[in-house]
């Protein structure tokens, strides 16, 4: 029997705007594991059973490839030649790939400096015609729709509905996962485009009767990037999450929605609390993900430390979700530990830095 996992498309055919003559373009995205975190849920409450949506084990290592293999497909369906991105890396790298794959020419817009390399080389690789712009990302994306408004080239930001589609399966793993949805999804938020596509994932999937149950939404963003938090444009976005650095969301009405009827909640966690996270993740689960990513469990430690979970009767069920893989910064993670230390090349030199004489 072939068990082969042949991408989300194919997959979730039926709840996605494909035909059988949409010419799909799938890199085997998806299936990414939801791995439990018992060391780091006891950290945080007694009554938790923590998950980790490990998303940074797509393709181009991060959760933009389910977006992005069905808005390269439905560009390729319409006849596009080329399409255009604006991004903080994640995005770039997924449409740069994406689109090699397909044949179609990838135009990315950066906001200049404020790209992880791990990302900017993925789009290099990938054979994108990358320009930076003297600005933010918010700039780099106005730039991008007008652009994409005036000439033949689509736009694959995720103001592309077919992005939020593509998005929306992650959703419909963890149920398949856990034969429902959790009491609480936690995650990151910076353009919004992902927790909106979250939100419908699950709505369609109770819908369907593939679950019975909806979660709480649990959205966490930058202190110095908070827009929605704030409830106004920050024109100067700062954090050292490259990935949540945005200013003024394209999904910021629709994410407020999702919210909204979740009865969610969104808040801030600090760079500090980011990199508490980031850290923790790596040494007490194993799991190496973006500082952006860590957004989410930074979030959840700060509402178990608050008492937010223990208030809650039975046990809580929270997913975490961990949007790209940690290698996308490395320069990052050599900053936040002890670089190797040199010895002679002898087994007592070894020996005795490691203290076991």
């Amino acid at each position: 029997m072939n068990m082969r996992w042949p991408g989300i498309i194919e997959t979730y055919r039926d709840f996605l705007p494909v035909t059988e003559t949409t010419p799909v373009v799938s890199l085997q995205e998806g299936a990414t594991p939801l791995v439990p975190a018992p060391l780091l849920a006891e950290k945080i409450a007694g009554n938790l059973s923590l998950f980790l949506k490990y998303e940074g084990l797509n393709p181009t290592g991060s959760f933009k490839d389910r977006g992005m293999t069905l808005a390269i497909t439905k560009a390729k369906e319409s006849g596009a030649k080329a399409v255009m991105c604006a991004s903080t890396g994640n995005t770039s790298a997924a449409a740069a790939a994406y689109s090699a794959r397909a044949g179609l020419q990838c135009i990315v817009l950066l906001p200049k400096g404020a790209i992880a390399l791990g990302k900017l080389a993925q789009a290099l690789i990938h054979g994108a015609q990358v320009i930076a712009v003297d600005g933010n990302f918010d700039q780099a994306l106005a730039i991008a729709r007008e652009i994409t408004a005036a000439y033949p080239v689509t736009l694959v930001n995720s103001i592309n509905p077919f992005r939020i589609e593509g998005q929306k399966t992650a959703a419909f793993e963890i149920c398949d996962d856990l034969g429902a949805a959790p009491d609480f999804l936690a995650i990151p938020v910076g353009n919004a485009g992902n927790i909106t596509a979250y939100w419908k994932g699950f709505q369609e999937y109770k819908q369907r009767g593939r679950s019975t149950s909806l979660p709480r939404l649990l959205g966490f963003q930058a202190a110095g990037s908070a827009p929605i938090v704030e409830g106004k444009i920050i024109e100067h976005p700062k954090t050292l999450a490259t990935a949540i650095k945005i200013g003024n969301p394209a999904s910021w009405k629709s994410a407020e929605t999702a919210l909204r009827e979740s009865n969610g909640q969104i808040a801030k966690v600090t760079d500090d609390e980011i990199i508490e996270a980031y850290k923790l993740l790596a040494a007490a689960e194993g799991v190496f993900a973006e500082p952006a990513s860590a957004a989410s469990v930074a979030g959840v430690i700060k509402l178990g430390r608050a008492g937010f979970f223990q208030d809650i009767d039975g046990n809580v069920s929270v997913v975490c979700v961990l949007t790209g893989h940690g290698l996308k910064d490395p320069d990052r993670a050599i900053q936040c530990v002890r670089e190797p230390v040199v010895v002679p090349p002898s087994v007592a030199a070894v020996v005795n830095e490691l203290c076991l004489s």
